[in-house]
């Protein structure tokens, strides 16, 4: 049964000082997606760029995520870096905390968690790593959706503990079959109509085709889409244009949804 609403996401706010990621505007993006993945100092972002995210998420009606990252503004947040679960942990909640009270200065919820590119990848594969973050949520901050993917130990930590969790679709990225994501970007591969087509395609059939294999079932409440993806823009108008000729509808996730994913 496919989804009558779904959720759009992007990273935003991933610059810092003077330094913009890419070409792209977050405020040409920010007009199409339902949820703002804002990151939050360590991989980019600064507090300037975190408050200014923040209007700009609350001018469009999206709704507002952290986006934590390992503290690595070189390497973007994309590198390894051997780190134990508290250190980790403890990154995430001191990032959710800065923009938790940007978030809070103009009377705005956080919505939700999505830890950022290296630093998500070690928590999807570290079953104590991910216990230990679903265990703070729920003491720091009960309500908030933890956004990852559904092949995941975070996944199944937040399952187990009952924590809302949303299972995300990489329209930008490639799988492998078991159902992890793999970094071989192509840019032929992200052509708009190309990338609609596969997002639909998930979303009606619950199906995707992984780069070392055939078609394996995929489950999720959100599609995102990066910011620094060439041409991020038109991949999120064709996806916008095909879920709305599908009768699928664009809104943030909801409390109900949060809960009931499995």
């Amino acid at each position: 049964m496919s989804p009558r609403t779904i959720d759009i996401s992007c990273d935003m706010g991933e610059g810092f000082g003077p330094w913009q990621l890419g070409s792209t505007s977050d405020e040409q993006l920010m007009k199409l997606i339902s949820s703002a993945n804002i990151a939050t100092g360590f991989h980019a972002g600064d507090p300037n760029l975190m408050d200014l995210s923040i209007r700009r998420a609350l001018d469009n009606e999206v709704q507002i995520g952290a986006h934590p990252g390992f503290r690595d503004l070189q390497g973007f947040g994309r590198r390894k870096i051997e780190a134990s679960a508290e250190e980790m942990v403890n990154d995430i909640i001191y990032q959710i905390g800065a923009l938790r009270e940007f978030a809070r200065l103009h009377g705005a919820p956080l919505q939700h968690v999505k830890p950022h590119g290296a630093l998500y990848m070690a928590l999807a594969a570290n079953d104590v790593a991910s216990a230990l973050f679903v265990g703070i949520m729920r003491r720091a901050a009960p309500d908030t959706f933890i956004y990852c993917m559904g092949a995941s130990e975070t996944y199944k930590s937040a399952l187990r503990a009952g924590h809302p969790v949303i299972r995300e679709f990489y329209a930008d990225r490639e799988y492998d079959t078991t159902g992890k994501i793999v970094f071989t970007r192509k840019p032929d591969d992200y052509k708009p109509q190309k990338a609609a087509e596969r997002v639909i395609r998930a979303c009606l059939e619950g199906k995707v085709r992984p780069v070392d294999g055939t078609d394996i079932e995929i489950a999720f409440e959100s599609i995102c889409v990066h910011s620094d993806t060439p041409g991020s823009v038109e991949l999120l108008i064709a996806i916008r244009e095909a879920l709305i000729a599908n009768n699928i509808g664009i809104a943030p996730p909801s409390v109900a949804v949060a809960r009931g994913a499995a």
